[in-house]
């Protein structure tokens, strides 16, 4: 009886490994479709929309990754490279709208005194 249920488990692991595996070939193969929508976009927003979708890609391929190596610490990895990319692209929306990451009336060495 045990060695029926180890059997079941190991199968069950195989099954696991090869869902996680496949699970990983779809989400590089979105992310060089967005990266070819990034390369290939007509406007600036479509672009950027292309971007943050390989961003957000990255991350769940992390989590992914550290599923299948049984790691937890790639969580952690995924959680800051998300924060990261919400940064980014908030500021390389900002320059696209401005031109520029300044306040509007700030000047290059000024300090505000009151």
């Amino acid at each position: 009886m045990d060695l029926l249920l180890a059997a079941t488990e190991t199968n069950d692991l195989l099954f696991n490994d090869y869902a996680l595996v496949v699970t990983s070939v779809a989400i590089l193969v979105t992310m060089i479709l967005a990266l070819i929508r990034a390369m290939l976009g007509p406007t600036v927003f479509d672009r950027v929309l292309a971007l943050n979708m390989f961003g957000t890609k990255t991350v769940l391929l992390i989590c992914v990754i550290g599923f299948l190596t049984k790691r937890t610490d790639f969580l952690d990895l995924a959680l800051l490279y998300s924060l990261m990319n919400f940064i980014g692209m908030v500021a390389l929306l900002r320059f696209s709208e401005y031109g520029s990451f300044r306040e509007e009336g700030a000047e290059i060495g000024s300090s505000a005194k009151s």
